[in-house]
């Protein structure tokens, strides 16, 4: 079985229900400096695009034909679905990221982190939680991407994905309007497990197992 090693680099995944914030903390993020930059990772998904979304900046929009081939192929590091759409992380742009020296940030949720976390054990678990479920809630609702239903979905899962906040290595609280010191915040937990671990080794197999 091939595979490849990156001693050093992290995939750093970050989580936490929709409505925390996590496009936002990303951004935020990407106007930080970082030596080597970070490198995002563009996620493959079914779901129909947003306005002033932008295809192969926020996710690769594929048709569910497509999607369904690349993860037979053995195209995605996990693929999962997710309030009815289908989300899948491409595995080659991660592996060539890592290989080339520089941190992987994946945004993801929680039932693709822990298959990763399976996968790479050597992987960084972040999980952003909301100051109250209230705040939480208020935020959903005031985005208004969502018809009524995928609100409700998206309110009922968003408890359960809370719970699983234990699995993670570490929690983040985005509190409202705080979204620099959240990101400041991200950035020291990674320095920091650079400092601790930095023999860490992140291995990702250049096809499913």
């Amino acid at each position: 079985m091939e595979l490849d090693a990156s001693t050093g680099a992290m995939l750093v995944i970050i989580s936490g229900p929709s409505g925390v914030g996590k496009d936002t903390i990303l951004d935020a993020l990407k106007r930080r400096s970082h030596d080597p930059e970070y490198h995002y990772v563009v996620t493959c998904t079914t779901r129909a695009m947003r306005p002033g979304e932008v295809d192969g900046v926020d996710y690769h929009f594929l048709d569910e034909a497509t999607f369904t081939a690349q993860r037979a192929a053995g195209g995605f590091l996990e693929a999962n679905d997710v309030h009815g759409n289908w989300y899948g992380t491409p595995r080659g742009q991660v592996r060539e990221a890592l290989d080339a020296g520089r941190d992987v940030i994946l945004k993801i949720d929680v039932q693709g982190a822990q298959v990763v976390k399976e996968k790479i054990p050597g992987a960084l678990l972040i999980f952003l939680i909301p100051p109250s479920l209230e705040d939480l809630f208020i935020r959903l609702r005031s985005r208004a991407t969502e018809t009524a239903d995928e609100l409700e979905l998206r309110q009922r899962n968003a408890a359960v994905e809370l719970a699983r906040q234990e699995d993670y290595d570490y929690v983040v609280t985005n509190e409202t309007g705080q979204v620099e010191r959240t990101a400041e915040r991200i950035d020291q937990i990674i320095a920091e497990e650079h400092r601790t671990h930095p023999d860490r080794r992140v291995v990702v197999y250049s096809r499913s197992p």
